[in-house]
């Protein structure tokens, strides 16, 4: 097993040496955006068990849209259009679960205000 690593490290250092810093710095960055990306399958796993219940937290949502947006803009630093169009498509789709989530926000508010006026009006 030891020699494995020493072979990942010695083809990792290898890697960087042909790259420049700008280059490990966006490669930190893509890193990071596909982490933010993951953590949302995390988040949902994590509440789904505890509701003991398959439920789609809307974290989920802010975590898809930080790291689609992320993952943009790596993709297009690095002029990767698969990237570019595997992130275009997601990131329509979690802006619109997130206005819809905030739109039943504010007519639970409304229903509840209104109810409560009716309460406090009898």
């Amino acid at each position: 097993m030891g020699q494995f690593f020493d072979t990942l490290l010695d083809n990792f250092q290898s890697w960087a040496s042909l790259h420049t810093t700008e280059d490990m710095i966006w490669l930190g960055i893509g890193m990071f955006a596909q982490l933010m990306f993951s953590m949302r399958f995390l988040i949902q796993w994590l509440v789904s068990e505890r509701h003991e219940r398959s439920v789609t937290p809307v974290a989920f949502w802010y975590f898809s849209l930080a790291g689609a947006v992320m993952l943009m803009i790596y993709g297009i630093q690095r002029g990767d259009p698969v990237i570019i169009f595997g992130q275009s498509f997601g990131f329509v789709v979690y802006i619109r679960n997130l206005i819809l989530i905030h739109r039943e926000k504010r007519r639970e508010r409304q229903v509840a205000d209104a109810t409560k006026s009716e309460i406090e009006g009898d």
